[in-house]
């Protein structure tokens, strides 16, 4: 079983792909760790800035201490 990468409160980066819309890059906190059906986990997670909640896959995600590059 594959185990989440990130825990409850962590600050993280979102990269966001082609596919991610208008969803802004940058620092979200994560809220909660969600089960997926695939090998790429997913995360409920909140932007620090526009404070919207989103799910997103683990990815997507960098630890925000190695930055946006």
């Amino acid at each position: 079983m594959t185990r989440h990468k990130y825990a409850v409160g962590q600050m993280v980066d979102f990269l966001p792909g082609i596919l991610d819309g208008n969803v802004p890059r940058g620092r979200y906190k994560i809220q909660r760790l969600l089960p997926s059906e695939t090998k790429d986990l997913q995360y409920r997670v909140k932007h620090l800035v526009d404070g919207h909640e989103r799910v997103v896959s683990q990815s997507r995600l960098r630890d925000s201490r190695q930055g946006l590059g």
